[in-house]
């Protein structure tokens, strides 16, 4: 298998196109990763880098599940600290909206009504890094708050608005550079860019996971006590790597018969086809959305618990900053609701039913036992919404893994996030995308994919 996959990368180097394609994708992220460690100008970012290199075992919650989304980043105060979730944050906003306000939903069908869409979502994402950034500034120029036993400033301007003002601006453009890579990558190179810039920020964090499970084995040498819980956990993780695998790559095939139809003097002959139905259909959107979403209500809660006066206020304040922070019942129970949620608007936005009914009607092809036309539609709504559920309850489950881990076990959140989580399912699902288009370009030139008859397990 090894030297199928080897050949399989020797023969994308073969074909001209899929080899400026591959380049040019790494050139982008080699880009968006050198992002992570050039210091915001008036931050002393060694120390803060040191601060993490210490404290980094025992980093979790909110600030360790972001500093992993961008690839360190946040712990080095890097320019790319602020990642490109602003820009995931603000497509989830406009295609929620797209589905209640009417304009928008009007907009969306229109010719041309797309890239408007996107242009707003460029805008709205300019707005939430401001938001945001300021809120990363904040944390820098008073580092006591968010990162205990931090000795000393970061700052290192006086002026302390000027430093507020060239943080935001440096951090706001880092992430529009980000979001502008991620297109071009999508536009010019393989795969998903931005997909590709959070999978290599979190891939960039496996050293540090590694050295988790090391010091589970091994500490000074000598086995410790935590060698049966490192062994379960590296079951786990099989099992969770398998297991996101085999979802992802689900699908229920739907039997199409087709009649055999004149189209002017020549007769096609009918025949079988299946239509397949990914359990996953949503991919690793339902996970991005959740946590990009989730990454909000507490930095907005801890700053009006600091900036409120009045008692009673700030009590039921501080009481929500601790009920939303990352790992809590509360937390844990609404970030799995909308996983599920969000796996099925993903497929009632993207999946049309009523135009799949009748582009099978107008091509002489409908499902055995069941009529053309609406009971076809209602047929693929009442399947698709069966296997969406099992996929949605999966995810939910694989998503919250790494928080039951944590609280449970104690398990550090860098290892827990490599045994389930957001990190899993987004590295293999973004990886098996890439994956799939690199083995389109292959089939198209006849050379063979990277599993045996040039096709992914799971495809027909």
């Amino acid at each position: 298998m090894f030297r199928n996959i080897f050949n399989t990368f020797a023969n994308c180097f073969k074909i001209p196109e899929l080899k400026s394609r591959i380049l040019f994708t790494f050139g982008l992220l080699a880009i968006a990763r050198l992002m992570s460690f050039i210091v915001i100008p008036g931050v002393d970012g060694s120390k803060l880098s040191a601060y993490f290199a210490e404290h980094e075992q025992g980093f979790g919650g909110l600030v360790g599940m972001y500093n992993t989304f961008a690839g360190g980043a946040f712990g080095n105060c890097g320019i790319g600290a602020l990642g490109i979730m602003p820009y995931i944050s603000a497509t989830i906003i406009l295609q929620l909206m797209s589905a209640v306000v009417p304009r928008l939903s009007k907009l969306a069908r229109e010719e041309g009504g797309r890239a408007k869409i996107i242009q707003y979502g460029r805008y709205l994402t300019v707005l939430i890094c401001l938001g945001q950034g300021a809120y990363f500034a904040s944390s820098y120029a008073n580092p006591a708050r968010v990162f205990p036993g931090l000795q000393g400033q970061l700052v290192l301007i006086d002026n302390i608005y000027f430093y507020y003002f060239l943080a935001v601006l440096v951090m706001t453009t880092g992430t529009m550079l980000l979001m502008w890579l991620g297109e071009q990558i999508s536009e010019r190179g393989v795969g998903n860019g931005v997909s590709l810039i959070i999978t290599i920020g979190i891939v960039a964090r496996i050293p540090v996971a590694a050295q988790g499970f090391d010091d589970m084995f091994f500490v000074s040498g000598h086995p410790n006590s935590l060698m049966g819980t490192g062994l379960l956990l590296l079951i786990l993780s099989v099992i969770v790597i398998g297991g996101v695998i085999a979802v992802t790559q689900a699908q229920r095939k739907i039997p199409v018969q087709y009649a055999s139809r004149m189209v002017g003097q020549k007769m096609y002959q009918g025949g079988t086809n299946y239509m397949p139905l990914r359990v996953n259909y949503s991919g690793v959107m339902p996970i991005i959305f959740a946590s990009s979403i989730l990454m909000i209500p507490q930095p907005i809660f801890t700053y009006l618990t600091e900036h409120t006066q009045q008692p009673f206020i700030k009590d039921k304040v501080q009481w929500m900053a601790i009920q939303m922070g990352y790992g809590s019942p509360v937390y844990l129970g609404i970030y799995a609701l909308m996983v599920i949620f969000f796996s099925y608007f993903w497929v009632a936005t993207q999946f049309n039913e009523i135009q799949i009914a009748d582009d099978l009607k107008k091509n002489g092809g409908y499902i055995p036992g069941v009529r053309p036309g609406q009971q076809t539609s209602e047929y693929l709504h009442k399947a698709m919404s069966r296997i969406t559920l099992a996929g949605a309850i999966f995810l939910a489950i694989i998503a919250t893994i790494p928080m039951l881990l944590g609280r449970q076990l104690q398990i550090n959140q860098n290892v827990a996030s490599f045994l389930g989580g957001t990190s899993i399912l987004i590295t293999v699902g973004v990886l098996l995308d890439t994956m799939r288009q690199v083995e389109s370009h292959l089939m198209m030139r006849h050379y063979d994919g990277f599993l045996k008859k040039g096709r992914l397990r799971g495809r027909f």
